[in-house]
């Protein structure tokens, strides 16, 4: 194959064939895709989550990952947040012509270490390269589908007062990373993505615990949006700690520096998990076990007064609303 990606790469024909043998086969190999059918065979039983995400991110490689790993790992924890273990993802890649040969391998390479680590198969897609110019480096679309596990499912319509919410880990760390490397930013501490895939700790939790009313990722938007989201669905208030959220110190500084909130920058690795009071504390040992969960930590509780809304108690023990994202504070950040 060339060192460049050439328009003859999405030709359908004998240049599209090696682009496929060559590099996708290679780190994507499994039964399903090496039949190269025009679909995939799945077997599935049982009530399914679905989920299509489109990746876009700026720069392609970053601390901590890349688009290919950001694919992969958005998706399935999409399809994981419904209480489900992902099975299949399809991958689309529409790529810039040009594209040094090398950075694509890259993030192909990545993107079959990330699924096999999330025990999902990449069972069909597809590939178009387009003229140069025409779109930036790379976007990869991916859609996964898995069987639901949990009964009752999770669902964002289901949190009720007296609820505890609890928080897997430390907020802003991918949106920050994003900016910081994208303008060349060089903070007192090394920032890096949080981009991983959460399915294995999300099935533990909802196989060990009866009723997981809620899990979410705080992704676009952050944690403030993602909040608001539950709390719209559900009719319900909640009233959020902020002293308690945690942030790493390296992303507080950079983020003052930059006039920006950690609790609306995009995480790639975390989740909110709302659960009946009485199992909080299992809730948080199970996910503090897990290296994906190690600084989980309770934020706050769902109310039954101002429903719709979250309040935010500050340090000093006044109450503000804590608002949905205005705006874009931060484009291409996935």
């Amino acid at each position: 194959m060339s060192d460049k990606v050439l328009l003859d790469y999405g030709s359908g024909g004998r240049a599209s064939q090696r682009l496929v043998s060559e590099l996708f086969l290679k780190h994507f190999d499994n039964p399903e895709l090496d039949r190269l059918n025009d679909a995939a065979c799945l077997n599935l039983q049982g009530p399914v989550a679905m989920s299509t995400d489109s990746f876009t991110v700026d720069p392609i490689f970053f601390p901590g990952g890349d688009i290919g790993q950001l694919a992969v790992h958005g998706t399935v924890n999409d399809v994981a947040m419904l209480g489900a273990e992902p099975q299949y993802l399809t991958c689309g890649y529409i790529i810039e012509e040009g594209l040094p040969m090398a950075d694509l391998e890259r993030v192909v390479a990545s993107m079959g270490q990330a699924a096999r680590h999330a025990g999902v198969y990449i069972v069909t897609g597809d590939t178009k390269v387009v003229p140069r110019g025409t779109v930036d480096k790379i976007f990869i679309n991916t859609t996964g589908v898995g069987r639901i596990v949990a009964d009752p499912m999770p669902s964002g319509e289901r949190a009720a007062p007296g609820d505890a919410v609890l928080l897997s880990g430390t907020m802003g760390d991918h949106g920050l990373t994003i900016l910081g490397t994208r303008e060349g930013l060089s903070f007192e501490a090394k920032v890096q993505s949080d981009c991983a895939s959460l399915n294995h700790l999300l099935l533990k939790l909802v196989r060990e615990l009866p009723d997981v009313h809620v899990l979410r990722d705080p992704t676009r938007g952050g944690l403030a949006t993602t909040l608001n989201e539950i709390a719209i669905s559900s009719k319900a208030g909640m009233e959020i700690e902020e002293t308690a959220i945690p942030v790493r110190p390296e992303v507080a500084g950079g983020c003052s520096v930059l006039g920006l909130d950690p609790l609306y920058l995009a995480n790639e690795g975390k989740f909110i998990c709302i659960v009946p009071e009485k199992d909080a504390e299992k809730a948080l040992e199970i996910m503090r076990a897990d290296a994906l969960g190690h600084d989980a930590c309770r934020i706050g509780s769902v109310t039954a007064e101002n429903p719709g809304k979250v309040s935010l108690v500050t340090p000093l023990g006044g109450k503000r609303l804590l608002n949905m994202l205005e705006g874009e504070q931060l484009p291409r950040i996935c």
